[in-house]
């Protein structure tokens, strides 16, 4: 384990990234997720039917092989993206699938006559949405979307694949250098294991504030 302790500073170097893979992918995907699931219950048929075939398709394929067209793949169009962007560009794209549906859920949730009352006081659909459905919305969709979250943060190590240097990835180069596997996957693991820890206590702390919207 002394090989272990004498290389922590680099393993959590490799858990910033994953964290900020995590951070940036969540964000993006969260906006991918309300604009689908927004396009799902009031688009057009058109529009429902791309948002529909969107998430059949991420949902319904590994996101590892996702990662590789997006890394590998976009080369044969002329796109050459960098590992990072790559990463995150891919991990937003899987991730807005699985929030839409989420976010869809906690939406139809919301009785009807909500917003038939907040059109009665004079809001726009808008204002209506911002202020009366969205925060009960979010209240709901908080559980799944925070299991989504962690997820998220554990499917970071398939990026390793196209040498993004996170978590898994500096655990991989410190055994290449020492070959030694047991102390490093062990750490990694209780790596994850205290970040994943941690977002769910933050999670439930943030699930108990919007409370006041039940």
């Amino acid at each position: 384990m002394e090989v272990l302790i004498e290389n922590i500073p680099f393993l959590l170097q490799g858990a910033y990234y994953t964290l900020l893979i995590t951070l940036v992918s969540m964000f993006f995907g969260s906006l991918i997720g309300i604009i689908v699931a927004i396009a799902r219950l009031k688009g057009n048929k058109v529009i429902q039917a791309v948002a529909r075939g969107y998430v059949s398709i991420i949902r319904g394929t590994p996101t590892l092989v996702q990662i590789i067209i997006i890394y590998y793949g976009l080369v044969d169009f002329g796109i050459q993206l960098d590992p990072l962007p790559a990463a995150f560009i891919a991990l937003s794209v899987n991730n807005g699938a699985y929030l839409s549906e989420s976010i869809r859920g906690a939406l139809q949730s919301i009785p009807k006559g909500q917003m038939e009352a907040a059109y009665a006081t004079g809001m726009t659909p808008w204002q209506a949405m911002r202020r009366i459905i969205l925060p009960q919305a979010i209240r709901i969709a908080i559980p799944p979307v925070g299991n989504t979250f962690i997820g998220m943060l554990k499917e970071t190590s398939l990026v390793s694949v196209i040498s993004v240097t996170e978590l898994l990835r500096s655990a991989q180069l410190l055994i290449a250098q020492y070959y030694s596997y047991m102390p490093f996957y062990l750490g990694i693991a209780v790596i994850y294991w205290i970040m994943s820890t941690v977002f769910s206590f933050l999670l439930n702390k943030l699930e108990a504030r919007m409370s006041i919207y039940e």
